[in-house]
C-alpha cells in the first residue's frame, strides 16, 4: 500500500477523513432506523454501510502511518443530527445532510490516497441519491417508490435555530437600551416583556400570512390541475410521462407508468400535484395556525432570556446577569447553528457570543447617550 509521508498534516487529513466517515454513518444508520418506508430504509442501510467502508479504508491508512486508531466515536453534531432523525423523522435532517453531501461530495477527487479508489465515485453517488431522495426520486426507483412523500419539514431545524436567534438577540438589545437610560427594573421589564409579545407577534403573523398565502396558492393550482385532468386527460397523460423521461425512464416505462396512474382520478391528480407543481396534496405547506405558534414560541424562548435576570435582581447586578445569561444562549444558538453549515462549535458559538454582545453594547451606549441628554 502506497501512503504518504506521516507528517503531521497527512495525519491530521486521515484523522478528519475518518471522524466524517463515521459521522455520516452514525447518521445514516439512525436514519434508516427511522424511516417507515422498508424501500428508503434499505438505501439509507446502503448508505451506511459504504461509510463504513470508507472508515476502514482511513483506518488502514492511520494504523500504516503509525497512528493508533481508537474507538469510533460521533461528533456531537452527528449524535445531535441522528436523535433528531429518531425522534422526529429522517426527513428533518435530510435537507442538511444531502447539502453536506453535497459540498463534500468532491473533496476525495484531489487525495493521492483515493485516486485509484472507488470513494471518489461514491461520495458524488450518495449526493446524488440524497437529492434524488429530496427531490423526486429517479430513473426505475420511481416505479418502486411510487406514491412516496416529498421530504416536507426540512427547513424546521434552521427555522427553530434562527427563530430562538431573533428573539434573544433583538430583545437583548431592546433591554440593554433601556438599561443605558435608565436602571430602573419596572421600566426594563415593561420593555422587555413588551419587546417579547410584539416580536412574537409580528414573527406569528408573518408566518401565518406566508404559510396561508401559500396553501391558498397550491389549492388553487391544484384546482386548476383536477379541471384540466378532467377536460384534456390525454394531453395530461402525455405530460406525466415526459415528466418521467425527464427522470430517467424510457419511453416506453415512462409512459407504461403514466398509464398505470391515470387510470384512477386521485392517483393521477396526486402525483401530478407532486410531480409537476411540487405540491404535497396532503400538506400544502403545512398548517398555518400550527406554524404561527411555533413561530411565537420560539422568539418568545429566546426573547425572554435577557429579561428574566431582571425579575430576580436590580441594577447593575441585572445588568451583567442579563448580558452573561444572553451569551450563553447565544453560544447555545451558535453550536445549533453547527448541525447545519458543519463548522466548528466554539467557532460558531463564539462568533454568536460576540456579534450579539456588540450589538447590545451599541444600543447600551446609545441608551447611555439619550438618558443622559433627556436627565
Amino acid at each position: 500500500m502506497q501512503t504518504q509521508p506521516a507528517t503531521h498534516d497527512t495525519i491530521r487529513r486521515y484523522r478528519e477523513a475518518w471522524q466524517d466517515e463515521i459521522d455520516s454513518a452514525t447518521i445514516y444508520r439512525a436514519m434508516a432506523a427511522a424511516e417507515r418506508q422498508p424501500q428508503l430504509a434499505q438505501v439509507y442501510h446502503r448508505l451506511a454501510a459504504t461509510e463504513e467502508a470508507h472508515i476502514g479504508f482511513w483506518e488502514e491508512r492511520l494504523r500504516a502511518a503509525g497512528v493508533s486508531v481508537g474507538p469510533r466515536r460521533p461528533t456531537w453534531r452527528a449524535r445531535t443530527l441522528s436523535w433528531l432523525a429518531r425522534r422526529f423523522g429522517p426527513q428533518v435532517v435530510l435537507p442538511t445532510v444531502a447539502g453536506a453531501e453535497q459540498i463534500d461530495s468532491h473533496h476525495y477527487d484531489g487525495l493521492p490516497e483515493t485516486r485509484d479508489t472507488p470513494l471518489p465515485n461514491e461520495e458524488r453517488s450518495h449526493a446524488r441519491v440524497l437529492r434524488a431522495i429530496q427531490g423526486g426520486l429517479e430513473g426505475p426507483a420511481i416505479a418502486q417508490l411510487e406514491g412516496r412523500h416529498r421530504a416536507i419539514g426540512g427547513n424546521a431545524l434552521r427555522a427553530a435555530v434562527l427563530g430562538a436567534n431573533d428573539g434573544l438577540l433583538s430583545n437583548l438589545s431592546l433591554v440593554m437600551g433601556v438599561a443605558g437610560a435608565t436602571l430602573d427594573n419596572r421600566s426594563v421589564l415593561i420593555a422587555g416583556l413588551a419587546g417579547l409579545l410584539a416580536g412574537a407577534s409580528s414573527m406569528s403573523l408573518g408566518e401565518w400570512l406566508s404559510v396561508q398565502s401559500s396553501r391558498e396558492l397550491y389549492q388553487r393550482q391544484i384546482a386548476i390541475e383536477a379541471r384540466e385532468l378532467a377536460e384534456v386527460p390525454d394531453e395530461e397523460a402525455e405530460e406525466l410521462a415526459l415528466i418521467y423521461q425527464a427522470k430517467g425512464l424510457s419511453e416506453q416505462e415512462a409512459r407504461a407508468l403514466a398509464r398505470r396512474l391515470m387510470s384512477s382520478h386521485d392517483s393521477a391528480l396526486d402525483t401530478l400535484a407532486r410531480e409537476e407543481l411540487g405540491i404535497d396534496p396532503e400538506e400544502l405547506g403545512g398548517s398555518a395556525w400550527e406554524a404561527a405558534a411555533f413561530s411565537f414560541l420560539l422568539f418568545a424562548l429566546g426573547a425572554i432570556i435577557p429579561v428574566l435576570p431582571f425579575l430576580l435582581i436590580a441594577g447593575q447586578g441585572a445588568v451583567l446577569a442579563s448580558l452573561l445569561v444572553s451569551a450563553l444562549g447565544l453560544f447555545a444558538i451558535g453550536a445549533g447553528i453547527t448541525l447545519l453549515t458543519g463548522r466548528s462549535v466554539w467557532f460558531s458559538g463564539l462568533r454568536q457570543v460576540v456579534l450579539g454582545l456588540l450589538a447590545a453594547a451599541i444600543t447600551y451606549g446609545v441608551g447611555h447617550l439619550f438618558g443622559v441628554a433627556l436627565s
